[in-house]
């Protein structure tokens, strides 16, 4: 059985910082790209960053371009969201996924994912 758990969120000061986790089990996703999204209460999941499958190439969405940091450990089948410079609009539940694409691409349509974690809160205090 495939899952995601994701771990480190938690309650924040603007300006601060949090760092995401998410561990994979049942099955290696060393080749495929992975990504992070987020909910905020009364809004549509959107895109946060990706990251492909080879090659580390990474993807960022506007809102948190040069603030975030994706990474991924595949020898520990791990992905990570270092979160920088946080803001109260950064609050919202954020999910880890896996694609079910490989190589170089960074998806940023939640329909390309195919496995998806249960979700951390975060919450920036303003």
């Amino acid at each position: 059985q495939v899952q995601l758990v994701e771990s480190g969120g938690g309650l924040v000061q603007a300006g601060g910082s949090l760092r995401l986790s998410c561990a994979a089990s049942g099955r290696t996703f060393s080749s495929n790209a992975m990504g992070w999204f987020r909910q905020a209460p009364g809004k549509e999941r959107e895109f946060v960053a990706a990251i492909s499958g080879i090659g580390g190439r990474r993807y960022y969405s506007d809102s948190v371009q040069r603030r975030f940091i994706i990474s991924r450990d595949n020898a520990k089948n791990m992905l990570f969201l270092q979160m920088n410079s946080l803001k109260p609009e950064d609050t919202a539940v954020y999910y880890c996924a896996a694609a079910g694409t490989t190589g170089w691409r960074t998806p940023t349509h939640d329909y390309e994912y195919n496995y998806w974690g249960q979700g951390t809160q975060v919450t920036v205090s303003s």
